[in-house]
């Protein structure tokens, strides 16, 4: 059974999509297999991982959830010539999911509708990874709701800790009345300078969650910016970079090995 991971933040611009799709295509290159689900109607996951026309795309995740659509109908293989197979697959998002956050409020179990979804392919996939919108939303709610664990990207920044405690208390507020088995999978520290602030915040969370941060920290780095515009994730755009060596680190780290 594959395991499901919601990548969240309520506040954008601190590498949560960038670590949706590095992260997926990292793990993938390691030989597992990998759903990605673009959750957010920006759809940057899905022209980040090779779509950039990600408005042409005739079903998305929008089918899915509001109009009953078999997922592995609207699945998508990306970069299948560099991992050698269809090793990542994306469930694709874009402009047209805007319309759900409305057309959900009236939908029998709104909250469960990512998760109905997932369960139909979760035996199919070593992990699947949610890209959240960067918002406390309806669509946000059923990624938490879908997911067993949440991996926070925290920005090395000075409101780091006060953005991370409201998002833990609303990942306790979802385990409290909707999804029981969701934990806190793990923090990561991202678009890290080596700063004295840096350092400093760092060791702030460290101290607060322990184990739970990663020890891979992610560096603020110009070729995870330049990947996305060329529609490919960071370790085939150029594998030597900094990032690209990161996210490399975090796939072993998560996955469990060394």
């Amino acid at each position: 059974m594959g395991r499901i991971v919601a990548i969240a933040n309520q506040k954008g611009g601190v590498g949560k999509t960038t670590t949706a799709v590095n992260l997926s295509a990292a793990i993938a290159a390691l030989g597992k297999k990998v759903l990605l689900t673009d959750l957010d109607p920006q759809g940057n996951a899905t022209s980040g991982i090779g779509y950039t026309d990600k408005n042409a795309i005739e079903r998305t995740l929008y089918d899915v959830m509001l109009n009953g659509s078999a997922v592995d109908s609207v699945m998508l293989t990306p970069c299948e010539e560099e991992l050698g197979g269809p090793a990542l697959r994306l469930i694709p998002s874009n402009r047209q999911l805007v319309g759900a956050e409305v057309e959900l409020v009236h939908v029998e179990r709104r909250e469960h509708r990512l998760s109905d979804c997932l369960e139909q392919v979760r035996d199919d996939f070593d992990f699947i990874l949610i890209d959240c919108p960067p918002s406390l939303s309806l669509l946000t709610v059923n990624g938490l709701a879908a997911a067993d664990g949440v991996l926070i990207t925290l920005q090395c920044e000075y409101y780091a800790l006060e953005g991370l405690t409201e998002l833990l208390g609303t990942i306790k507020r979802v385990r409290d009345t909707l999804n029981p088995r969701l934990t806190l999978e793990g923090v990561l520290m991202t678009m890290f300078q080596r700063t004295r602030l840096a350092n400093e915040v760092v060791a702030d969370v460290r101290r607060y969650l322990g184990a739970k941060v990663y020890q891979t920290v992610i560096p603020r780095n110009v070729t995870l910016s330049e990947a996305p515009s060329y529609g490919k994730p960071v370790i085939f755009y150029d594998n030597r970079a900094a990032g690209a060596r990161a996210y490399a680190a975090l796939a072993r780290e998560i996955v469990g090995y060394g």
